[in-house]
């Protein structure tokens, strides 16, 4: 018996479309085993990669941690070393507060100063030296220096006890006084010598009967001047022996300059000289020795005077900058020829009839005890100029200038 027929509406696949499902399902595998394969490689050369950065990374931790041991090492070592070192390290931040502070600088200037101001800490402890960087405090001397830290406006202060030193340089300023007055006794006894001669005649003279009261006058008039001569060649040579004391008195230099004025006025009038002053500034002042330095600035002006004729002009001049004032005298004398300009500041050197020769000498120690100097220049015959530069700034008006 014959086997039924299919039904009629049996879904029936034609070899054809089934063969290209067949090549479409073999694509995708294929595409899939080579995207597969491709993640495979990925995946490892990934892997090898997060095994490479992992032994990198290991080993800059390493270096890392060895640098920071170092570097805390270091720290130690700088610790030990500011501990030890006999000069005071302060540290100021930028609103000049002390943040820090090594023993010696405690030691100095106490146990309580961190935290503090620096202008208040100075103010109260530190006095002004006449020497430019150097202070006092108490006996000792200190020399101060500073140095910027970092652009917030801290500020790195060194504190050096140079007490010793100090005392050193004193010695050795008074053992070349006493050596320069060793030097100096040969010519002292020809200086001594000639005023002292001169009045002993003339009071030899004052005992004959037959003289007249005139000439008895005038030789006691004589006798009484060549003895003035006498003392004040005496009262020079003790100041340049002893070197003068200074003070720290605040000077207004236009006060200094009117009252030299003031001094000279008399003998201006009757020299017939006339005297031309440029004050300076109002504002301008130095610390140091009035007494001293009023001393010094009329004795350049009574040089000037003396080489002055009636008619002439001498100048008393200030000028200022780099944190020091100049101070000048000038004339229109005849000059200093070149082979005198080396000699004029040797003690016992004039050539003025009536000089002692330390003028100019005592003059030079006043302005190197403040810290300054004089110097001269001059071209024949067009008069001399002598220049005292001292510096300006008092310890006082650093401080008043810390924020």
């Amino acid at each position: 018996m014959p086997l039924p027929d299919a039904p009629a509406n049996a879904a029936a696949t034609p070899p054809a479309a089934a063969k290209a499902q067949t090549l479409e399902l073999q694509r995708a595998f294929t595409l899939f085993n080579q995207v597969s394969a491709e993640l495979t490689q990925a995946y490892a050369s990934l892997q090898q990669q997060v095994t490479s950065l992992t032994g990198e990374l290991a080993v800059a931790n390493g270096e890392l941690r060895r640098q920071y041991q170092e570097k805390e090492a270091l720290s130690e070592r700088l610790r030990l070393l500011l501990d030890a070192l006999p000069a005071g390290v302060v540290v100021l931040n930028g609103a000049a507060r002390i943040t820090e502070a090594n023993p010696a600088a405690r030691d100095l200037l106490g146990a309580d100063i961190e935290g503090r101001h620096w202008g208040e800490v100075a103010r109260e402890l530190l006095e002004p030296s006449r020497t430019l960087g150097e202070w006092q405090l108490g006996d000792k001397h200190l020399n101060l220096a500073e140095s910027p830290l970092d652009s917030s406006g801290g500020k790195l202060l060194l504190l050096h006890d140079i007490s010793v030193a100090h005392q050193m340089k004193t010695e050795l300023e008074r053992n070349q006084r006493l050596a320069a007055m060793g030097e100096l006794a040969a010519s002292l006894a020809h200086q001594l010598r000639t005023p002292l001669a001169t009045a002993l005649l003339y009071a030899g003279n004052l005992g004959q009967a037959e003289l007249s009261d005139a000439a008895r006058h005038r030789f006691a008039g004589k006798a009484a001047a060549q003895l003035r001569r006498l003392e004040r060649l005496i009262q020079d040579v003790l100041l340049f022996a002893r070197g003068e004391s200074i003070g720290r008195d605040v000077i207004p230099v236009a006060d200094l300059f009117l009252e030299a004025a003031q001094t000279l006025e008399p003998l201006l009038k009757a020299r017939e000289v006339r005297l031309e002053t440029r004050l300076p500034a109002p504002e301008a002042r130095i610390v140091g020795g009035r007494k001293a330095l009023f001393g010094a600035l009329v004795s350049l002006l009574e040089n000037a005077l003396q080489v002055s004729a009636p008619g002439g002009r001498i100048w008393l001049c200030a000028d200022s900058g780099n944190d020091e004032i100049r101070m000048s005298v000038a004339d229109e004398g005849p000059g200093i020829p070149e082979d005198l300009r080396t000699r004029i500041f040797e003690p016992f050197f004039t050539t003025m009839p009536q000089g002692t020769g330390l003028g100019l000498p005592i003059a030079l120690g006043v302005a190197r005890a403040h810290g300054g100097s004089l110097r001269v220049e001059s071209t024949p015959p067009d008069g001399a100029r002598f220049i005292l530069s001292l510096p300006v700034q008092s310890a006082n008006e650093k401080y008043n200038d810390v924020p």
